[in-house]
Protein backbone atom coordinates (compact mmCIF):
# COMPACT_ATOMS: atom_id res chain seq x y z
CA UNK A 1 0.00 0.00 0.00
CA UNK A 2 1.08 3.69 -1.02
CA UNK A 3 0.19 6.34 0.84
CA UNK A 4 0.69 9.91 -0.16
CA UNK A 5 1.31 13.13 2.41
CA UNK A 6 -1.48 15.67 2.31
CA UNK A 7 -0.24 17.41 5.33
CA UNK A 8 1.22 21.01 4.30
CA UNK A 9 4.89 21.95 4.27
CA UNK A 10 4.54 25.23 5.08
CA UNK A 11 5.84 24.35 8.89
CA UNK A 12 9.59 23.70 6.78
CA UNK A 13 9.71 26.56 4.97
CA UNK A 14 8.50 29.32 8.09
CA UNK A 15 11.75 28.34 10.35
CA UNK A 16 14.19 27.07 7.58
CA UNK A 17 16.22 30.43 7.40
CA UNK A 18 16.32 30.42 11.15
CA UNK A 19 17.63 26.99 11.48
CA UNK A 20 20.48 27.32 8.68
CA UNK A 21 21.35 30.21 10.38
CA UNK A 22 21.93 28.20 13.65
CA UNK A 23 23.36 25.34 11.00
CA UNK A 24 25.83 27.87 9.91
CA UNK A 25 27.79 28.22 13.36
CA UNK A 26 27.41 24.83 14.49
CA UNK A 27 24.90 25.10 16.65
CA UNK A 28 22.44 22.45 15.13
CA UNK A 29 25.11 19.86 14.92
CA UNK A 30 27.29 20.60 17.95
CA UNK A 31 24.98 18.64 20.57
CA UNK A 32 25.57 15.13 18.57
CA UNK A 33 29.12 15.93 18.27
CA UNK A 34 29.54 15.84 22.41
CA UNK A 35 29.11 12.47 24.46
CA UNK A 36 28.11 14.73 27.06
CA UNK A 37 24.76 16.30 25.61
CA UNK A 38 23.82 18.18 28.56
CA UNK A 39 22.18 20.48 26.88
CA UNK A 40 18.84 21.39 25.17
CA UNK A 41 18.88 22.31 21.42
CA UNK A 42 17.96 26.01 20.47
CA UNK A 43 14.89 25.36 18.34
CA UNK A 44 11.51 23.36 18.85
CA UNK A 45 12.60 21.59 15.78
CA UNK A 46 16.00 21.66 14.54
CA UNK A 47 15.55 19.59 11.19
CA UNK A 48 12.99 21.93 9.71
CA UNK A 49 15.37 22.31 6.70
CA UNK A 50 15.60 18.99 6.01
CA UNK A 51 13.90 16.84 3.10
CA UNK A 52 10.06 16.13 3.58
CA UNK A 53 9.88 12.08 2.67
CA UNK A 54 6.97 12.36 -0.06
CA UNK A 55 4.65 9.17 -0.89
CA UNK A 56 6.42 5.58 0.95
CA UNK A 57 5.22 2.56 0.58
CA UNK A 58 3.37 0.87 3.71
CA UNK A 59 5.11 -3.26 3.64
CA UNK A 60 4.50 -5.38 6.27
CA UNK A 61 7.37 -5.83 8.56
CA UNK A 62 7.27 -7.49 12.05
CA UNK A 63 10.07 -6.21 12.99
CA UNK A 64 11.16 -3.06 14.27
CA UNK A 65 12.27 -0.65 11.74
CA UNK A 66 15.90 0.04 11.13
CA UNK A 67 16.56 3.54 13.14
CA UNK A 68 19.71 3.96 10.76
CA UNK A 69 17.95 3.64 7.77
CA UNK A 70 16.70 6.62 5.46
CA UNK A 71 13.78 6.85 3.71
CA UNK A 72 15.87 6.24 0.13
CA UNK A 73 17.05 2.82 1.24
CA UNK A 74 21.00 4.08 2.59
CA UNK A 75 21.74 4.19 6.17
CA UNK A 76 23.09 7.29 7.75
CA UNK A 77 26.52 6.67 8.84
CA UNK A 78 28.33 9.45 10.39
CA UNK A 79 26.36 11.21 13.53
CA UNK A 80 25.33 14.64 11.91
CA UNK A 81 23.37 12.48 9.47
CA UNK A 82 20.96 11.77 12.42
CA UNK A 83 19.63 15.57 12.22
CA UNK A 84 18.07 14.54 8.98
CA UNK A 85 17.02 11.16 9.75
CA UNK A 86 15.75 12.52 12.52
CA UNK A 87 13.59 14.52 10.81
CA UNK A 88 12.36 11.92 8.33
CA UNK A 89 11.07 10.54 11.46
CA UNK A 90 9.10 12.84 13.06
CA UNK A 91 7.61 13.24 9.45
CA UNK A 92 6.67 9.84 9.38
CA UNK A 93 5.35 9.54 13.15
CA UNK A 94 3.12 12.87 12.47
CA UNK A 95 1.51 11.58 9.04
CA UNK A 96 0.59 8.21 10.67
CA UNK A 97 0.56 8.17 14.23
CA UNK A 98 0.44 11.16 16.35
CA UNK A 99 -1.16 13.51 13.34
CA UNK A 100 0.57 17.09 12.63
CA UNK A 101 2.56 19.50 14.77
CA UNK A 102 1.89 22.78 13.59
CA UNK A 103 5.70 25.25 14.00
CA UNK A 104 5.07 28.07 16.47
CA UNK A 105 2.09 30.21 15.82
CA UNK A 106 2.40 33.77 14.55
CA UNK A 107 1.77 35.19 17.88
CA UNK A 108 2.66 33.80 20.95
CA UNK A 109 2.74 36.26 24.32
CA UNK A 110 2.40 36.08 27.75
CA UNK A 111 3.68 36.08 31.25
CA UNK A 112 5.86 34.38 33.76
CA UNK A 113 5.14 35.06 37.96
CA UNK A 114 6.18 32.91 40.63
CA UNK A 115 3.12 31.62 40.29
CA UNK A 116 1.94 31.55 37.07
CA UNK A 117 2.27 31.29 33.55
CA UNK A 118 -0.18 32.73 30.90
CA UNK A 119 -0.18 31.95 26.91
CA UNK A 120 -1.67 34.10 24.49
CA UNK A 121 -1.84 32.62 21.11
CA UNK A 122 -3.00 34.10 17.25
CA UNK A 123 -2.51 32.75 13.88
CA UNK A 124 -4.55 33.09 11.08
CA UNK A 125 -7.31 35.25 12.40
CA UNK A 126 -8.05 32.82 15.23
CA UNK A 127 -6.45 33.44 19.10
CA UNK A 128 -7.09 31.47 22.26
CA UNK A 129 -5.48 31.48 25.66
CA UNK A 130 -4.13 29.05 28.62
CA UNK A 131 -2.12 28.91 31.52
CA UNK A 132 -0.49 27.01 33.95
CA UNK A 133 0.18 27.05 37.61
CA UNK A 134 4.24 27.61 39.43
CA UNK A 135 5.51 26.55 42.19
CA UNK A 136 9.42 27.09 42.63
CA UNK A 137 11.93 24.96 45.17
CA UNK A 138 13.36 27.16 47.70
CA UNK A 139 16.79 29.05 46.82
CA UNK A 140 17.16 31.67 44.57
CA UNK A 141 16.34 32.07 41.02
CA UNK A 142 16.04 31.62 37.83
CA UNK A 143 15.36 28.11 38.61
CA UNK A 144 15.12 25.17 35.58
CA UNK A 145 11.75 23.63 35.84
CA UNK A 146 9.63 20.61 34.74
CA UNK A 147 5.89 20.77 33.20
CA UNK A 148 3.75 18.20 35.30
CA UNK A 149 0.78 17.05 33.01
CA UNK A 150 -2.35 17.19 35.30
CA UNK A 151 -0.61 17.32 38.29
CA UNK A 152 0.32 13.25 37.98
CA UNK A 153 3.27 12.75 37.22
CA UNK A 154 6.88 12.38 38.54
CA UNK A 155 6.99 13.34 42.49
CA UNK A 156 6.78 17.00 42.96
CA UNK A 157 8.02 17.15 46.16
CA UNK A 158 11.22 15.36 44.70
CA UNK A 159 11.19 17.70 41.79
CA UNK A 160 11.41 20.70 44.26
CA UNK A 161 13.65 19.25 46.30
CA UNK A 162 15.91 18.84 43.84
CA UNK A 163 16.02 22.46 42.73
CA UNK A 164 13.52 22.68 39.87
CA UNK A 165 10.09 24.49 39.61
CA UNK A 166 7.04 22.83 39.06
CA UNK A 167 4.98 24.05 36.19
CA UNK A 168 1.09 22.30 36.79
CA UNK A 169 0.14 22.12 33.24
CA UNK A 170 -3.77 20.88 32.33
CA UNK A 171 -3.63 20.01 29.10
CA UNK A 172 -7.27 19.36 28.71
CA UNK A 173 -7.23 23.07 28.51
CA UNK A 174 -5.62 22.53 25.19
CA UNK A 175 -7.28 19.68 23.99
CA UNK A 176 -10.27 18.41 25.77
CA UNK A 177 -10.98 14.68 26.66
CA UNK A 178 -14.75 13.37 25.91
CA UNK A 179 -15.27 14.65 22.54
CA UNK A 180 -15.84 13.11 19.32
CA UNK A 181 -12.78 13.01 16.87
CA UNK A 182 -14.69 15.24 14.32
CA UNK A 183 -15.40 18.06 16.84
CA UNK A 184 -12.22 18.40 19.37
CA UNK A 185 -12.30 20.91 21.61
CA UNK A 186 -9.54 23.26 23.37
CA UNK A 187 -6.96 25.54 22.49
CA UNK A 188 -5.12 23.53 20.10
CA UNK A 189 -8.57 22.98 17.81
CA UNK A 190 -9.36 26.99 18.47
CA UNK A 191 -6.53 27.61 16.35
CA UNK A 192 -6.19 24.97 13.93
CA UNK A 193 -10.13 23.31 13.83
CA UNK A 194 -12.16 21.22 15.57
CA UNK A 195 -11.92 18.75 12.60
CA UNK A 196 -7.87 18.92 12.92
CA UNK A 197 -6.72 15.16 12.37
CA UNK A 198 -4.01 15.77 14.84
CA UNK A 199 -4.69 13.73 18.33
CA UNK A 200 -4.90 15.21 21.73
CA UNK A 201 -1.19 14.02 23.00
CA UNK A 202 0.18 16.37 19.94
CA UNK A 203 -1.91 18.72 20.53
CA UNK A 204 -0.88 18.89 24.37
CA UNK A 205 2.68 18.95 23.21
CA UNK A 206 1.95 21.83 21.01
CA UNK A 207 0.98 23.53 24.11
CA UNK A 208 3.90 22.83 26.18
CA UNK A 209 5.98 24.12 23.10
CA UNK A 210 3.98 27.51 23.47
CA UNK A 211 4.83 27.41 27.38
CA UNK A 212 8.31 27.31 26.69
CA UNK A 213 7.77 30.22 24.04
CA UNK A 214 6.68 32.20 27.15
CA UNK A 215 9.54 31.12 29.35
CA UNK A 216 12.06 32.60 26.90
CA UNK A 217 10.43 35.20 26.08
CA UNK A 218 9.82 36.24 29.57
CA UNK A 219 13.74 37.20 29.93
CA UNK A 220 14.89 34.38 32.61
CA UNK A 221 14.35 35.89 35.86
CA UNK A 222 12.23 33.19 37.12
CA UNK A 223 12.56 30.18 34.84
CA UNK A 224 15.22 28.98 32.86
CA UNK A 225 14.32 28.97 29.47
CA UNK A 226 17.20 26.67 28.96
CA UNK A 227 16.27 23.71 31.44
CA UNK A 228 12.91 22.64 30.94
CA UNK A 229 11.57 18.67 32.00
CA UNK A 230 8.02 16.82 31.08
CA UNK A 231 6.35 14.26 33.37
CA UNK A 232 3.19 12.82 33.86
CA UNK A 233 1.82 9.17 34.69
CA UNK A 234 -0.62 7.01 32.81
CA UNK A 235 -2.59 8.89 29.94
CA UNK A 236 -0.20 12.13 30.76
CA UNK A 237 2.64 10.26 30.21
CA UNK A 238 1.67 9.26 26.86
CA UNK A 239 1.81 12.78 27.06
CA UNK A 240 4.76 14.18 28.67
CA UNK A 241 6.69 11.38 25.92
CA UNK A 242 5.05 12.98 22.98
CA UNK A 243 6.02 16.36 23.98
CA UNK A 244 9.77 15.51 24.52
CA UNK A 245 9.82 13.80 21.11
CA UNK A 246 8.39 16.66 19.29
CA UNK A 247 10.47 19.60 21.20
CA UNK A 248 14.32 19.42 21.12
CA UNK A 249 14.27 22.39 23.41
CA UNK A 250 12.99 19.59 26.27
CA UNK A 251 16.27 19.01 28.39
CA UNK A 252 14.86 15.90 30.26
CA UNK A 253 11.57 13.84 29.66
CA UNK A 254 10.43 11.68 32.04
CA UNK A 255 7.34 9.07 31.05
CA UNK A 256 5.89 7.32 33.76
CA UNK A 257 3.43 4.25 33.10
CA UNK A 258 2.29 5.25 29.74
CA UNK A 259 0.76 2.51 28.27
CA UNK A 260 -0.26 1.54 24.86
CA UNK A 261 0.29 4.84 22.71
CA UNK A 262 3.11 5.22 24.88
CA UNK A 263 6.61 4.47 25.45
CA UNK A 264 5.52 0.81 24.44
CA UNK A 265 6.23 -0.80 20.84
CA UNK A 266 2.63 -1.11 18.90
CA UNK A 267 4.03 -4.10 17.12
CA UNK A 268 4.84 -5.57 20.40
CA UNK A 269 1.20 -4.70 21.96
CA UNK A 270 -0.70 -7.39 19.74
CA UNK A 271 1.34 -10.07 21.68
CA UNK A 272 1.35 -8.91 24.74
CA UNK A 273 -0.96 -10.94 27.21
CA UNK A 274 -3.30 -8.19 28.81
CA UNK A 275 -2.35 -5.22 27.31
CA UNK A 276 -4.69 -2.46 26.19
CA UNK A 277 -5.31 -3.14 22.71
CA UNK A 278 -4.07 -0.65 19.88
CA UNK A 279 -8.07 -0.64 19.27
CA UNK A 280 -8.68 0.90 22.28
CA UNK A 281 -6.11 2.80 23.22
CA UNK A 282 -7.48 4.53 19.88
CA UNK A 283 -11.01 4.96 20.55
CA UNK A 284 -10.80 5.49 23.83
CA UNK A 285 -10.28 9.17 23.67
CA UNK A 286 -8.60 10.79 20.29
CA UNK A 287 -5.35 10.31 22.02
CA UNK A 288 -3.47 9.51 18.37
CA UNK A 289 -3.50 11.05 15.47
CA UNK A 290 -7.23 10.07 13.03
CA UNK A 291 -4.54 8.17 10.45
CA UNK A 292 -3.65 5.93 13.33
CA UNK A 293 -6.86 3.73 12.54
CA UNK A 294 -5.63 2.51 9.63
CA UNK A 295 -2.62 0.31 12.01
CA UNK A 296 -4.99 -0.62 14.94
CA UNK A 297 -5.61 -3.94 13.72
CA UNK A 298 -1.72 -4.17 11.96
CA UNK A 299 1.06 -2.00 13.44
CA UNK A 300 3.55 -4.44 11.96
CA UNK A 301 3.05 -2.29 8.00
CA UNK A 302 3.99 1.55 10.15
CA UNK A 303 6.86 2.63 8.46
CA UNK A 304 7.94 4.04 12.33
CA UNK A 305 7.09 2.59 16.16
CA UNK A 306 8.06 4.08 18.96
CA UNK A 307 11.58 3.07 19.43
CA UNK A 308 12.01 5.85 17.13
CA UNK A 309 10.12 7.95 18.96
CA UNK A 310 12.64 6.82 21.69
CA UNK A 311 15.26 8.20 19.71
CA UNK A 312 14.29 11.12 18.63
CA UNK A 313 14.54 12.13 22.02
CA UNK A 314 18.51 11.18 21.75
CA UNK A 315 21.03 12.60 23.02
CA UNK A 316 18.90 14.54 25.47
CA UNK A 317 17.69 13.03 28.98
CA UNK A 318 14.81 10.64 28.84
CA UNK A 319 13.89 8.45 32.27
CA UNK A 320 11.17 5.91 31.38
CA UNK A 321 9.51 4.27 34.46
CA UNK A 322 7.47 1.51 33.97
CA UNK A 323 4.78 -0.66 36.20
CA UNK A 324 5.09 -4.38 35.13
CA UNK A 325 2.47 -5.41 37.67
CA UNK A 326 -0.17 -4.71 35.37
CA UNK A 327 -0.81 -6.15 32.20
CA UNK A 328 -2.55 -3.46 30.46
CA UNK A 329 0.38 -0.87 30.61
CA UNK A 330 2.45 -3.60 28.29
CA UNK A 331 5.80 -3.11 29.85
CA UNK A 332 7.35 -5.91 28.18
CA UNK A 333 6.86 -3.78 25.15
CA UNK A 334 7.88 -0.81 26.63
CA UNK A 335 11.37 -2.24 27.65
CA UNK A 336 11.37 -3.45 24.48
CA UNK A 337 11.36 0.47 22.98
CA UNK A 338 13.27 1.75 25.26
CA UNK A 339 16.44 -0.96 24.39
CA UNK A 340 15.84 -0.44 20.69
CA UNK A 341 15.33 3.62 21.44
CA UNK A 342 19.10 2.99 23.11
CA UNK A 343 20.87 1.82 20.43
CA UNK A 344 20.55 5.14 19.04
CA UNK A 345 21.79 6.86 21.86
CA UNK A 346 24.51 4.74 21.69
CA UNK A 347 25.76 5.12 18.21
CA UNK A 348 25.46 9.15 19.09
CA UNK A 349 27.98 8.71 21.90
CA UNK A 350 25.47 9.72 24.75
CA UNK A 351 24.47 5.65 26.14
CA UNK A 352 24.98 7.61 29.47
CA UNK A 353 21.53 9.83 28.71
CA UNK A 354 19.01 7.30 28.95
CA UNK A 355 17.43 5.22 32.03
CA UNK A 356 14.45 2.56 31.94
CA UNK A 357 13.07 1.44 35.33
CA UNK A 358 10.40 -1.32 35.88
CA UNK A 359 12.14 -3.20 38.54
CA UNK A 360 9.46 -1.87 41.26
CA UNK A 361 7.77 -3.64 44.24
CA UNK A 362 4.73 -1.71 44.30
CA UNK A 363 2.10 -2.74 41.52
CA UNK A 364 0.05 0.26 42.43
CA UNK A 365 -0.70 2.66 39.53
CA UNK A 366 1.19 6.13 39.60
CA UNK A 367 2.49 6.01 43.20
CA UNK A 368 5.47 8.03 44.28
CA UNK A 369 7.95 5.13 44.32
CA UNK A 370 11.22 4.91 46.38
CA UNK A 371 13.31 3.11 43.51
CA UNK A 372 12.76 5.92 41.15
CA UNK A 373 13.63 8.96 44.19
CA UNK A 374 17.16 9.07 43.51
CA UNK A 375 17.74 8.72 39.98
CA UNK A 376 14.81 11.03 39.70
CA UNK A 377 17.25 13.27 41.71
CA UNK A 378 20.15 12.45 39.24
CA UNK A 379 18.18 13.09 36.11
CA UNK A 380 17.21 16.40 37.36
CA UNK A 381 20.86 17.59 38.53
CA UNK A 382 21.93 16.33 35.34
CA UNK A 383 19.82 17.38 32.47
CA UNK A 384 18.37 20.32 34.17
CA UNK A 385 20.55 21.84 36.47
CA UNK A 386 24.32 20.59 34.75
CA UNK A 387 25.40 19.76 37.86
CA UNK A 388 25.61 16.16 38.14
CA UNK A 389 27.44 13.48 35.60
CA UNK A 390 25.06 9.90 36.72
CA UNK A 391 25.49 7.76 34.09
CA UNK A 392 22.02 6.34 32.93
CA UNK A 393 20.81 2.57 33.81
CA UNK A 394 18.51 0.25 32.59
CA UNK A 395 16.62 -1.33 35.50
CA UNK A 396 14.47 -4.04 33.77
CA UNK A 397 12.26 -6.03 35.90
CA UNK A 398 12.56 -10.05 35.33
CA UNK A 399 8.16 -9.98 35.47
CA UNK A 400 8.24 -7.92 31.92
CA UNK A 401 11.59 -8.37 30.45
CA UNK A 402 12.28 -6.99 26.87
CA UNK A 403 14.36 -8.77 23.91
CA UNK A 404 15.69 -6.93 21.75
CA UNK A 405 16.91 -10.16 19.26
CA UNK A 406 13.39 -10.57 18.56
CA UNK A 407 12.44 -7.37 17.36
CA UNK A 408 15.31 -6.44 14.91
CA UNK A 409 17.10 -7.51 12.07
CA UNK A 410 19.51 -4.44 11.91
CA UNK A 411 22.42 -3.84 13.31
CA UNK A 412 23.68 -0.68 15.44
CA UNK A 413 26.77 0.75 13.22
CA UNK A 414 29.31 2.97 14.38
CA UNK A 415 28.73 6.76 13.63
CA UNK A 416 31.82 8.72 12.47
CA UNK A 417 32.55 12.36 13.13
CA UNK A 418 32.45 13.63 9.90
CA UNK A 419 29.98 16.27 8.30
CA UNK A 420 26.41 15.05 6.96
CA UNK A 421 27.02 12.54 3.96
CA UNK A 422 23.74 13.71 2.45
CA UNK A 423 23.32 18.01 2.12
CA UNK A 424 20.19 18.67 3.77
CA UNK A 425 18.93 20.30 0.78
CA UNK A 426 19.28 16.81 -1.21
CA UNK A 427 15.56 15.36 -1.70
CA UNK A 428 15.42 12.49 -0.09
CA UNK A 429 15.03 10.11 -3.68
CA UNK A 430 18.52 10.94 -4.76
CA UNK A 431 21.33 8.55 -3.32
CA UNK A 432 24.00 10.29 -0.89
CA UNK A 433 27.14 11.81 -2.46
CA UNK A 434 29.23 9.26 0.14
CA UNK A 435 27.72 6.13 0.59
CA UNK A 436 27.44 4.97 4.11
CA UNK A 437 30.21 3.03 5.52
CA UNK A 438 28.80 0.21 6.94
CA UNK A 439 26.07 -2.20 4.52
CA UNK A 440 22.96 -2.27 6.20
CA UNK A 441 24.16 -6.60 6.42
CA UNK A 442 27.23 -5.65 7.96
CA UNK A 443 28.10 -6.58 11.83
CA UNK A 444 29.34 -3.28 13.44
CA UNK A 445 32.29 -5.67 14.92
CA UNK A 446 34.11 -7.35 12.31
CA UNK A 447 33.63 -11.45 12.06
CA UNK A 448 36.40 -13.60 13.04
CA UNK A 449 38.72 -14.82 9.85
CA UNK A 450 38.62 -18.92 10.55
CA UNK A 451 35.97 -21.20 11.32
CA UNK A 452 34.11 -21.09 14.36
CA UNK A 453 32.53 -18.56 16.08
CA UNK A 454 33.36 -15.66 18.79
CA UNK A 455 31.41 -13.58 21.39
CA UNK A 456 31.09 -10.01 22.97
CA UNK A 457 29.21 -8.84 26.00
CA UNK A 458 27.85 -5.22 26.36
CA UNK A 459 26.80 -3.83 29.83
CA UNK A 460 24.63 -2.02 31.77
CA UNK A 461 25.60 -1.82 35.25
CA UNK A 462 23.61 -0.17 38.34
CA UNK A 463 24.27 -0.22 42.08
CA UNK A 464 23.60 -4.27 42.72
CA UNK A 465 22.40 -5.34 39.50
CA UNK A 466 23.46 -5.21 35.35
CA UNK A 467 22.20 -6.34 32.22
CA UNK A 468 24.74 -8.19 30.10
CA UNK A 469 24.06 -8.05 25.98
CA UNK A 470 25.80 -11.18 24.75
CA UNK A 471 26.74 -11.00 21.12
CA UNK A 472 27.59 -14.51 18.94
CA UNK A 473 29.07 -14.09 15.28
CA UNK A 474 29.22 -17.02 13.02
CA UNK A 475 33.17 -16.71 11.56
CA UNK A 476 34.05 -17.98 7.97
CA UNK A 477 31.50 -20.12 7.71
CA UNK A 478 28.03 -20.96 8.85
CA UNK A 479 27.27 -22.78 12.22
CA UNK A 480 24.21 -24.47 13.20
CA UNK A 481 24.80 -24.23 16.91
CA UNK A 482 26.87 -22.79 19.79
CA UNK A 483 28.30 -22.23 23.45
CA UNK A 484 29.05 -19.52 24.91
CA UNK A 485 31.27 -19.74 28.37
CA UNK A 486 31.55 -16.86 30.76
CA UNK A 487 32.90 -16.53 34.36
CA UNK A 488 30.55 -14.83 36.54
CA UNK A 489 32.64 -12.13 39.11
CA UNK A 490 32.45 -13.11 42.64
CA UNK A 491 29.22 -12.59 43.99
CA UNK A 492 27.25 -12.04 40.93
CA UNK A 493 24.42 -14.24 39.73
CA UNK A 494 22.24 -14.52 36.92
CA UNK A 495 18.62 -13.97 37.91
CA UNK A 496 16.98 -13.77 34.42
CA UNK A 497 18.00 -14.98 30.47
CA UNK A 498 16.22 -14.70 27.36
CA UNK A 499 16.87 -16.13 23.69
CA UNK A 500 19.57 -18.84 25.49
CA UNK A 501 19.54 -21.85 27.85
CA UNK A 502 22.00 -22.04 30.40
CA UNK A 503 23.66 -24.26 33.59
CA UNK A 504 24.51 -22.51 36.24
CA UNK A 505 23.77 -19.36 37.53
CA UNK A 506 26.95 -17.90 39.11
CA UNK A 507 31.19 -18.88 38.85
CA UNK A 508 31.64 -20.44 35.53
CA UNK A 509 28.30 -21.11 33.61
CA UNK A 510 27.93 -21.95 30.24
CA UNK A 511 24.86 -20.34 27.50
CA UNK A 512 23.82 -22.20 24.78
CA UNK A 513 21.60 -21.59 21.64
CA UNK A 514 17.26 -22.46 22.16
CA UNK A 515 16.04 -23.68 19.09
CA UNK A 516 15.47 -20.45 16.61
CA UNK A 517 19.06 -19.13 17.23
CA UNK A 518 21.64 -21.85 17.00
CA UNK A 519 21.93 -21.60 12.95
CA UNK A 520 24.24 -18.43 12.31
CA UNK A 521 25.36 -17.61 8.49
CA UNK A 522 29.21 -17.03 8.26
CA UNK A 523 29.97 -13.39 9.59
CA UNK A 524 26.52 -13.18 10.49
CA UNK A 525 25.40 -12.27 14.34
CA UNK A 526 22.87 -13.09 16.84
CA UNK A 527 22.22 -12.16 20.71
CA UNK A 528 20.96 -13.20 23.60
CA UNK A 529 21.17 -11.39 26.94
CA UNK A 530 20.45 -11.91 30.70
CA UNK A 531 19.74 -10.49 33.65
CA UNK A 532 22.17 -10.25 36.94
CA UNK A 533 22.64 -8.85 40.48
CA UNK A 534 25.96 -7.90 41.67
CA UNK A 535 28.54 -6.37 39.53
CA UNK A 536 29.20 -7.87 35.59
CA UNK A 537 32.29 -6.17 35.18
CA UNK A 538 35.27 -7.81 34.02
CA UNK A 539 32.93 -11.10 32.40
CA UNK A 540 34.79 -12.23 28.95
CA UNK A 541 32.83 -14.60 26.94
CA UNK A 542 34.31 -17.32 24.85
CA UNK A 543 32.00 -19.19 22.43
CA UNK A 544 32.51 -22.34 20.23
CA UNK A 545 30.17 -24.23 17.78
CA UNK A 546 28.05 -26.99 18.97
Amino acid sequence: MIIGSGRPRMRKTIIALAVTALAATGAVTVVFKSTNAMAAALVEDEGADCPVPGSVSLTSNSRLPDPFRRVDGTRISTKADWRCRRAEIRELSERYVYGDKPAKPASVTGTVSSSSITVNVSHNGRSSSFSASVQLPSGTGPFPAVVVYGGFGADTATIRAAGAAVISYDPFTVGREGTPRNNKQGAFYSIYGNTSSTGLLMAWAWGVSRIIDVIEQSGGNILRADATGVTGCSRYGKGAFVAGVFDQRIGLTMPIESGSGGAPIFRGIPGESGSQPLSSAYGEQPWLGDAFSAFTGNPNTLPVDTHSAVAMVAPRGLFIMENPHIDWLAARSGSNAALAGAEVYKALGAGDNITYWSDVADGTHCASRPEWRTPLQQTIQKFLLKTGNAAGTMRISSRKPGNLAEWRDWQTPVLGDGPPTTPPTTPPTTPPTTPPTTPPTTPPTSPPTGSGCTASVSLNQWTGGFVATVRVTAGSASITGWTVSMTLPSGASVTNAWNVNRSGNSGAVQFTNVSYNGSVAAGQSTEFGFQGSGTGTGMTPTCVPR
